[in-house]
C-alpha cells in the first residue's frame, strides 16, 4: 500500500510539473534552447567560444552591422555556461508573467526589455567611446544573453501582487538593480537598470489581468482568481 500510495504521489508530482510547464510554453522552449546552445559551449574551446560569441553579441561593432540578427542571436545564449540558475529564475518569473499575461504578451515584454535596453545602452556606451570616457576597444565587447529580458519581466511582475506587498517588491527589484550602479557601473549596470524601467512602462499590457492596474481600482474581483481561467 505503501509503495502504491508513493507511486501515486510521484505521479501526482510529475502531472502538477508537466501542467505547469505547458502553462508557460514560451518560457520553456526558451530554456531548452538555452540548454541546446549552453552544453554547444561546453564542447567549444575557450578561445573558440569567445570569438564564436562575440559574432553573436549586440556590441556596437555588430550592432551596426547586423543589428536583426544579433539581437535574436544574443538572447539564445548565456555567457558562463551555466544553465540551471536559469531554469529557478525563468520558473519563478518568465512562468509566472507568460501564465499570467498570456504568451504574446509576455514575449512583448522580452522583446521590448531586450531589445531597447540594448540599443539604449549600447548607444551611452557608444558616445562615452566618443567623449573619451571609454576605451574604443569596446565596441567589440562581449554582450549575449537573457538578463535584460529577465529584469524587464521581473519589473513588470509589480503589478502582479496587490498593494502593500507591491511596493515591498518594487523596492527589492530597484534596489538589486540600482546598487550595482553606486559602485564602478558598467554599460551592462546601465542596461539592467534600464530595461527595469521598460518593464514598469509596460503597464499597458497588464490591464485586463488579474492584479493588474484596472482589477486593482475594482475592489469586486475576486482576488484568487486562477491566473490560467483569463489568458485569452
Amino acid at each position: 500500500m505503501k509503495r502504491l500510495t508513493g507511486t501515486s504521489g510521484v505521479r501526482r508530482v510529475r502531472r502538477a510539473v508537466w501542467a505547469y510547464v505547458r502553462s508557460a510554453p514560451g518560457t520553456y522552449v526558451w530554456l531548452t534552447i538555452l540548454f541546446f546552445t549552453t552544453v554547444a559551449l561546453h564542447h567549444m574551446s575557450p578561445e573558440f567560444e569567445q570569438e564564436f560569441l562575440r559574432q553573436r553579441s549586440t556590441n556596437i561593432h555588430e550592432l551596426s552591422r547586423h543589428p536583426v540578427r544579433v539581437l535574436v542571436a544574443s538572447a539564445m545564449w548565456i555567457d558562463g555556461g551555466h544553465w540551471l540558475p536559469y531554469v529557478a529564475l525563468y520558473s519563478v518569473f518568465h512562468a509566472q508573467v507568460e501564465r499570467w499575461l498570456g504568451t504574446a504578451r509576455w514575449l512583448a515584454v522580452c522583446a521590448a526589455a531586450h531589445v531597447l535596453a540594448t540599443l539604449i545602452s549600447e548607444g551611452a556606451l557608444a558616445r562615452a567611446i566618443h567623449e573619451g570616457l571609454a576605451p574604443k576597444s569596446s565596441v567589440n565587447t562581449l554582450d549575449v544573453g537573457v538578463s535584460y529580458a529577465l529584469a524587464g519581466v521581473v519589473a513588470v511582475l509589480v503589478y502582479r501582487i496587490r498593494p502593500p506587498w507591491r511596493y515591498a517588491y518594487l523596492a527589492v527589484v530597484l534596489a538589486v538593480y540600482t546598487v550595482p550602479m553606486t559602485a564602478g557601473p558598467t554599460f551592462t549596470d546601465f542596461g539592467h537598470v534600464v530595461a527595469v524601467f521598460i518593464g514598469l512602462g509596460c503597464c499597458p499590457l497588464v490591464r485586463g489581468r488579474p492584479g493588474g492596474r484596472e482589477s486593482v481600482r475594482n475592489p469586486k474581483e475576486t482576488v484568487g482568481t486562477p491566473p490560467g481561467s483569463v489568458r485569452p
